[in-house]
């Protein structure tokens, strides 16, 4: 009798989420600032800096700002009428919030990609985080925090201290998927949804012993080919 030993699943696989359009639009225009960044080109480094400074503060409210966002193909629907007013309104900030945020993350990162698509989900990087297999309490808690959040703003400020953990570490983020659930997270029910789907890729993750090359679900190595282009993605 012939015994078939099952194929063992790929150790390191990321399920990608198709982007809605405010998604989309992010994941085009860092696209464009960090292949600009990674190239040392003036320009790129110049506009990462003036991001950073936008960090925390409501889209619109600094005209420094106004054409580095990348909400273009968001403003055509709108004009369309694809997009009402409020929906048009949710999708600025969700937009502004994630663009500043990649802009810390990338920081001091001139050989490594911050943004990947695919990548990794907020909960999935956050467990990459964790020393091996055991779970940092303190990381931990600060992953809570973001998802107890009351308001936008408070999001914010919240994700902003994930994030400064995810420099430190080189751990990347699929900036496109959390501006889309940023979008959702100020919708009627958004932000049950959202914190389900954080939840779920956090505990997704299958950690490899500390100090181990492999990487872990939604990761990924300096090295791999670029991914992070345009045309992804649109819809």
């Amino acid at each position: 009798m012939t015994v078939t030993t099952p194929t063992a699943a790929p150790a390191t696989s990321v399920r990608q989420q198709p982007l809605g359009p405010v998604g989309a639009a992010v994941h085009q225009r860092i696209g464009v600032l960090q292949r600009g960044y990674l190239d040392d080109r003036s320009d790129a480094v110049g506009a990462l800096a003036r991001l950073r400074r936008g960090i925390g503060r409501p889209a619109g409210e600094s005209p420094d700002l106004w054409g580095l966002i990348g909400t273009e193909p968001l403003y055509e629907r709108y004009e369309r009428g694809d997009l009402t007013e409020e929906a048009m309104r949710w999708a600025e900030e969700a937009a502004y919030a994630a663009v500043t945020l990649w802009s810390l993350h990338q920081q001091s990162h001139h050989t490594t990609r911050m943004h990947r698509r695919p990548g990794p989900e907020l909960g999935a990087a956050v467990r990459r985080l964790h020393p091996g297999a055991e779970i940092d309490e303190p990381t931990r808690k600060r992953f809570v925090r973001a998802g107890t959040a009351a308001t936008p703003a408070e999001l914010g400020g919240r994700l902003r201290d994930l994030i400064l953990l995810m420099r430190r570490e080189s751990v990347p983020l699929d900036y496109g998927l959390l501006a889309d659930q940023l979008y959702a997270w100020q919708q009627a029910g958004g932000p049950p949804r959202v914190r389900r789907s954080w939840g779920r890729s956090y505990l997704a993750v299958r950690p490899v012993p500390a100090g181990s090359a492999q990487n872990d679900a939604g990761g990924g190595a300096a090295d791999e080919p670029d991914t992070t282009i345009p045309e992804d993605d649109t819809p």
